[in-house]
């Protein structure tokens, strides 16, 4: 059974640029429950961006920094040793502090009559909320201000981290973890709302269907109640006007090998369209069947109105991993443009199911890369690695996007760290458009049966980048090298028969915050066998050069596409960013390696946005994508800008902090990375008058 969508019964407003909240404030996570990434200042714009220069900056210490700014009236609200601190948004002067934080972003609520004030996060596991004038706790909120969020729940579920959640009206939505080991051993992340007043639970939807919900069919019964994964790890959307919660859910555990969970699993790698008062499914449309190469849909879903068949048309955006761009209306789910399920390569893998097809959008094109060949060999890096990889692409299996993982090795591309993560696209929800920032990092699946030898022709000798004192390493060794020169396959050890009946650990590649360094892949409890499947291991190799740290796929590695929603094209699309090391060299216009800088959009017809392994801020022209300005920073910028107005000024404010997500690449000629300077919040402006 595939069943892609459910009609409802909502009325769609389609007046052209109907959703009007206010985008002149920055008043939580990416600018506001829309996710737009959008401001409606022009102050600063293409005519005067050169003359941007700082206003103040807020240090904080050492080490990596995402979380993203939020400014009410003229507080701006940032993050220290565990703390929310409040500055003063046009002098950075320090108001008051308060002990716990989020990791990357939290939300702001006020009474209808402006007088009740609220800062609502995760900290430490916990719901809290705090007084967003004073830094006081609410006490009357749960108990003494803490509300423990999973507490009363229907199943064993984890505490919710990183994602920020969401507020519509009067309710607090958030997202739960979804534990990433074979069942048992794992949890479903769940979605619950609270009362923001109280606390108090509100309702629950479940990722996972219980037995009897819609999409339980879509599992083997006897693993239902024990499967887990399907979380919303990073962003969600509200769509306020429409009272609808747009949920974009992770991957089915375990990521790269699904034979205990037959069939499509609903609802991992699925939008989910859930109405905010209810917690009801409204609508869901499945990106990816039985996921086997965690293309989980990390970022936020974009809402926007555009002209199509000549009417407005409210929609929703979905970006994803393997870099495709899917467009639905918003309120019944139905694609914009035909989507079509296209036959795609099987697994091979004893005991392993794979969906016979995949959806494919019609419009618009895709953003980034899909495939690896030889012919994309890096040309900068040593020859020895390219005829090493030149073997390794003769045993390999490599038959483009939707290539399953297999003993023999198999090549995904742009990889599930590839394509678009966290906080990496924004809209102009005025005129239709949509850009997106995006890398291809292709990555070798091998999978080894229980007791057969690991990697025999990858991994290896440290790259060409010595750890950087104060960041993290650029040492490339262990499951970051480059397939040995002449060794064809990922796992030539690896047993090719029937597995014997004892399992053994499995392993995983990096989520988009973090992937594994050297050659270790985290252990998972030793799981029940059953007769149906035997679990192997899945060591994931991200297919980077020894002797320069280079990606071995060549440039550009990091795109910023803008797309034209009204039409489902391309405008155009640019590299983002440099490689430092090439561009000493003269060899520039090919794009930073795995950028974690989310972008703002202005009126001002300006795209902010940062890339950390060349420690740059640009901004690029919104109409055709040249730079306008750039600026070096003392450290990598990650996460999403705030943009933001005081006393008529306008400002942008920037977190800066550590090496970045994979170390700035250095040729073997070239000096060490540098170390980071200070983490700090950068703030710009324009010179004063």
């Amino acid at each position: 059974m595939r069943k892609i969508l459910l009609p409802i019964l909502l009325a769609s407003m389609m007046a052209f640029g109907a959703d009007k909240r206010s985008f002149d404030t920055w008043q939580s996570y990416a600018g506001g429950p829309d996710s737009s990434q959008y401001s409606s200042l022009k102050q600063i714009n293409k005519s005067n961006v050169k003359q941007l220069q700082m206003a103040w900056s807020y240090p904080i210490g050492g080490g990596a920094l995402t979380f993203s700014p939020v400014v009410v009236d003229r507080t701006l609200y940032v993050t220290k040793s565990g703390s929310i601190v409040a500055l003063d948004a046009a002098t950075g002067k320090e108001l008051w502090a308060h002990q716990g934080a989020p990791a990357k972003g939290l939300n702001y609520w006020q009474s209808k009559d402006g007088k009740d004030k609220r800062l609502v996060f995760v900290a430490g596991g916990n719901l809290t909320e705090i007084n967003a004038v004073t830094g006081e706790t609410i006490m009357s909120f749960g108990k003494n201000g803490v509300v423990d969020p999973a507490a009363n729940s229907d199943r064993p579920i984890g505490r919710p981290a990183g994602n920020p959640g969401r507020i519509y009206e009067n309710t607090v939505i958030l997202a739960f973890p979804g534990g990433p080991n074979y069942p048992p051993g794992t949890t479903p992340g769940d979605i619950r709302a609270f009362d923001v007043l109280t606390g108090e639970i509100k309702w629950t939807f479940h990722s996972v269907p219980r037995a009897g919900e819609f999409g339980a069919d879509t599992w083997p019964a006897e693993y239902l109640a024990t499967s887990g994964g399907v979380h919303n790890w990073s962003e969600m959307t509200v769509d306020t006007k429409n009272g609808i919660v747009f949920v974009p859910f992770g991957t089915a555990r375990y990521d790269f090998y699904g034979a205990n969970r037959k069939g499509d699993n609903l609802f991992a790698n699925s939008l989910v369209a859930i109405d905010a008062k209810t917690g009801k499914r409204l609508w869901h449309f499945q990106i990816v069947h039985h996921d086997l190469w965690d293309y989980d849909l990390p970022n936020s879903p974009k809402l926007l109105t555009v002209r199509n068949n000549g009417r407005n048309v409210d929609v929703v955006a979905q970006a994803t991993k393997h870099g495709f761009l899917f467009v639905f209306e918003r309120t019944s789910g139905k694609p914009l443009w035909p989507i079509e399920e296209k036959p795609v390569p099987q697994s091979d893998v004893p005991g392993e199911f794979s969906s016979p097809t995949q959806p494919f959008p019609s419009k618009p094109p895709a953003f980034a890369r899909q495939s690896f060949t030889e012919k994309d060999i890096n040309p900068f890096i040593a020859d020895a690695e390219k005829q090493g990889l030149s073997a390794g692409f003769k045993g390999w299996r490599n038959e483009g996007l939707f290539t399953p993982p297999s003993i023999r090795g198999s090549i995904e591309m742009p990889g599930h760290n590839g394509g678009t993560n966290w906080g990496r696209s924004a809209v102009d929800p005025e005129n239709g458009m949509m850009y997106v920032v995006s890398n291809e990092q292709p990555t070798l699946m091998s999978i080894v049966a229980p007791g057969g030898a690991r990697g025999g022709g990858v991994g290896g000798g440290a790259g060409g980048c010595p750890p950087a004192a104060g960041g993290r390493g650029g040492a490339r060794g262990g499951a970051r090298g480059a397939p040995a020169a002449g060794a064809p396959t990922p796992a030539a050890g690896a047993a090719r028969g029937a597995a014997p009946p004892a399992p053994v650990a499995a392993g995983r590649g990096g989520r988009g915050g973090g992937a594994p360094r050297g050659g270790g892949v985290p252990a998972v409890p030793t799981p029940n066998s059953g007769p149906e499947f035997t679990r192997y291991t899945s060591p994931i190799v991200f297919m980077n050069s020894q002797s320069t740290g280079l990606e071995l796929v060549g440039p550009p590695w990091s795109q910023l596409t803008a797309y034209d929603l009204n039409k489902g094209t391309i405008a155009w699309q640019v590299p983002d960013g440099e490689v430092t090391a090439l561009a000493n060299q003269g060899k520039t216009g090919l794009g930073s390696q795995a950028p974690r800088g989310g972008p703002v959009v202005t009126a001002g017809g300006l795209i902010l946005a940062g890339t950390s392994s060349d420690r740059k801020f640009r901004a690029y022209d919104r109409d055709n994508g040249k730079v306008l300005w750039e600026i070096d920073l003392p450290a990598a910028s990650e996460g999403i800008p705030a943009v933001y107005e005081v006393d008529g000024r306008e400002y942008i404010a920037l977190a800066t902090g550590g090496n970045g997500y994979l170390t700035q690449p250095c040729l073997a000629s070239d000096p060490p990375v540098s170390p980071p300077g200070p983490s700090e919040y950068r703030v710009y402006a324009l010179p004063k008058k």
